[in-house]
């Protein structure tokens, strides 16, 4: 009997690793979020105000969350792109959500599923790259500017101030191509969005003449230690670093900056569409969309969190500015145009070595 039993054991082992039997994992609901680093809160504050948003989601759904991030939208539209990668929720900003829903890589939303949508402001509601808001909801929103340590560098009102010798290795870029040639687009005092080949070969040989330090999230560490005392970045993230350093400064040169939408989108080919509809609907409540704004530092969307934010953020003007006619939202450009600025951007980091 025992020979027999042992020998059934092993069978039922053996069915067991090919066939789980009453496996939790196998029927546990899962979702994979692709998001931007330091771009939505995952710590606790004593208020209870901020929290990991990521953990209340999986605790109150039951739900598995795969988060992940990208350093660039580049990069985002790559990896999509070349396949081998399943993202249930992306957070696009408008220019690449625009070029995606164009290329037919983004789900039309069943709003029915996000009652929270109520809560955006009809001033992030037909944009230009979503005009029937059928495919995108508004995550946060702000513009570029520099910031500047003053008591290093002192004051500084333009983008041309970017090209000094001064601070060796100490003054930062971003690493992007679109925000990088912008950049110098803007120095130039040409458009964000400009299709002239020649303005923009003019733009890849301004960044050319300066050796910047290309950064993204390094630059939360090279600001607030002093390494890099000057740096082309975005309002939210001065906001974050400034907190307890009041000698930065954020500045909006008078040239212009880009003024910009990150937002939600799901992926044509998600494979958990509903429990991204979840996802996205959670993030739209009034006490999550509080804790990303506090913690992230950027500019909300959502009515219902700008009424629970404290007087002097509502009244920043580097969070909350008026708006000026001089600011530019990127729109997706063609794809010439694209490979163009890509080829010169390889020749732009070769030459900074």
């Amino acid at each position: 009997m025992k020979k027999i039993f042992s020998l059934v054991f092993v069978a039922i082992f053996l069915v067991g690793l090919v066939f789980p039997l009453g496996s939790c994992s196998g029927n546990k609901e899962t979702l994979t979020v692709c998001n931007w680093g330091e771009y939505i809160c995952d710590e606790d504050s004593e208020d209870g105000k901020m929290f990991d948003v990521i953990k209340r989601f999986e605790k109150e759904t039951g739900i598995d969350v795969k988060y992940v991030t990208a350093e660039t939208n580049e990069t985002l539209y790559a990896n999509m792109k070349a396949g081998g990668v399943n993202y249930d929720v992306i957070f696009p900003s408008d220019y690449m959500a625009q070029k995606m829903i164009n290329e037919n890589m983004i789900a039309k939303i069943n709003f029915e599923n996000v009652p929270n949508y109520s809560n955006v402001m009809d001033d992030f509601k037909d944009m230009y790259y979503d005009p029937a808001n059928e495919y995108t909801v508004p995550y946060f929103w702000g513009t570029t500017g520099i910031i500047v340590n003053t008591e290093v560098c002192g004051s500084v009102d333009s983008w041309d101030d970017m090209w000094t010798d001064a601070y060796p290795n100490r003054v930062l870029m971003f690493n992007n191509p679109r925000d990088a040639f912008a950049v110098a687009l803007l120095k130039l005092g040409y458009s964000l969005n400009t299709t002239d080949e020649a303005q923009i070969r003019e733009a890849g040989e301004e960044l050319k003449k300066m050796k910047f330090n290309y950064v993204m999230d390094e630059f939360f560490d090279l600001i607030p230690s002093g390494s890099a005392v000057m740096a082309a970045y975005y309002a939210g993230d001065f906001i974050t670093v400034s907190e307890d350093n009041d000698k930065l400064e954020f500045v909006r040169p008078e040239s212009g900056v880009n003024l910009f939408n990150d937002v939600m989108c799901i992926p044509a080919d998600a494979k958990n569409k509903e429990n991204a509809e979840k996802f996205i609907n959670y993030m739209l409540s009034a006490e999550v969309g509080l804790a990303n704004t506090l913690y992230v530092g950027y500019s909300t969307p959502n009515k219902a969190v700008l009424e629970l934010l404290p007087e002097e953020i509502k009244n920043d003007p580097v969070a909350y500015p008026e708006i000026d006619e001089k600011w530019e939202r990127f729109e997706a450009l063609p794809n010439d145009i694209n490979d163009l600025m890509r080829d010169l951007w390889v020749e732009i980091k070769s030459s900074n070595k």
